[in-house]
């Protein structure tokens, strides 16, 4: 400044005029410094990290690239040379100081910020990621890095000390206490998902209070993200999730078995004693001729043995129809190549109803995706179906505006052949 000063003089300036260009150059050679730096910070320096980072195959150095941290921290540098050239504007020096030293706070919250980024999706990179998410925790330290930032600066701009105005905070807890409700609850509820290990990314949820049923996508310190089966999404409060009962189907998934638990109706008025004529149908059935030999041998030895007379089929034992069918349902189940051959398989009768006797089929498909047990499940009732009848059985259902057509027509035929004979 004394030297600008000294040159102006040798001009012939007045003092006033001098002391007012004086300035203005002055300005104009920091803002110039200021500008070259933050140049040569983004082109030279910048440009030769970037180079020397991409020789690199660590994934995590191209994401702090991506994320503009280094460029972000470039921007201290004119404002460094701002706050050391202030002392040139007596007048002004401390005004200037505190406005640098504001725009530095203010520039290392953002690179700070840009780092927390950095490291979340450093750490999604990895599979531990869905087991334990932190974008709540990152979220978390984002809300009280910004708050200490509000401090610095209020404090910086009105040159008092950060822990007077943090001292003045405690009157307004109650008041943070309201505002940051959900995220307070969100953050007690983060850690109890993560450290439970109730729900990650990519789990299957159903949550029919907030008609969720499909994948959770994101999981964040507010809500949880759940992608439906039909392409919507719903958000779900993460304290929800812990107030709340849900349904998480993972434990299906790893297991690498689907639940297959359905009935068929057997109307009991076609259910009765295997005639021989069945028998020897049922002899042919693959599934069934070593069955059915080995146990007529056992009823034949059990009612020997006990001296039944079998003059009538209900003295002793005897085969029947629904008997035979649960045990063809059941070997077919077991020579289904869709069917999960080490978990649980059952072919069992539940209590007769006014609808018949239901045949519950309890077994595990060997594929969990959605489309394939559909379609498993399909295929093997479709064939209980079409078999029932080879057993003389009938499965029931209500009758239908068919069947009461059927019963009409049936009835009238006989009216309609006597009149025929009276004619006649």
């Amino acid at each position: 400044m004394n030297f600008i000063r000294n040159q102006l003089e040798g001009y012939g300036m007045s003092e006033t005029m001098i002391v007012y260009v004086s300035n203005i150059v002055m300005v104009l050679f920091i803002a110039a410094i200021s500008i070259i730096a933050n140049l040569i910070t983004k082109k030279i320096v910048l440009t030769v990290i970037s180079r020397v980072v991409s020789k690199y195959r660590h994934n995590w150095s191209q994401i702090v690239l991506e994320k503009n941290v280094l460029h972000r921290l470039s921007h201290l540098v004119p404002a460094i040379i701002i706050y050391f050239s202030a002392w040139s504007f007596p007048i002004y020096q401390v005004l200037i100081e505190r406005l640098a030293a504001v725009y530095m706070i203010a520039v290392t919250i953002m690179v700070i910020n840009a780092l927390l980024n950095a490291f979340d999706e450093i750490y999604r990179s990895f599979e531990v990621s869905k087991v334990r998410p932190i974008k709540g925790y990152i979220q978390v330290m984002k809300i009280v890095l910004f708050i200490i930032g509000g401090i610095l600066i209020v404090a910086g701009l009105i040159g008092q000390n950060p822990l007077i105005i943090l001292s003045g905070l405690g009157a307004l807890s109650a008041v943070l206490m309201l505002v940051f409700k959900d995220s307070i609850l969100g953050l007690v509820a983060g850690i109890q998902l993560s450290s439970n290990d109730m729900v990650r990314v990519g789990d299957w949820i159903e949550m029919p209070n907030y008609n969720a049923d499909g994948d959770v996508v994101d999981i964040t310190l507010n809500t949880v993200k759940v992608m439906n089966f039909d392409k919507t999404i719903t958000m779900i409060p993460s304290y929800a999730l812990i107030s709340d009962s849900f349904r998480n189907w993972r434990s299906m998934q790893l297991s690498g078995g689907r639940r297959i638990k359905r009935s068929v109706q057997v109307d009991t008025t076609s259910i009765g004693f295997c005639t021989d004529e069945m028998i020897a149908e049922f002899k042919k059935i693959h599934y069934l001729s070593d069955y059915v030999t080995s146990r007529l041998q056992e009823i034949e030895d059990y009612n020997r043995e006990h001296r039944i007379d079998r003059g009538s089929k209900v003295n002793g034992r005897s085969l029947t129809n629904v008997g035979v069918f649960r045990e063809y349902i059941h070997q077919y189940l077991r020579h289904h190549p869709k069917i999960h051959q080490e978990m649980t398989l059952i072919v069992r009768q539940l209590a007769p109803g006014d609808n018949g006797l239901p045949l519950e089929i309890y077994a595990f498909s060997n594929d969990t995706a959605w489309a394939v047990y559909e379609s498993v499940q399909a295929d093997i009732f479709d064939h209980i179906f079409a078999v029932a009848p080879m057993f003389g059985l009938r499965l029931f259902q209500n009758p239908t505006g068919h069947d009461i057509t059927r019963l009409q027509e049936l009835e009238e035929r006989p009216a309609a052949a006597g009149t025929e004979s009276r004619i006649g």
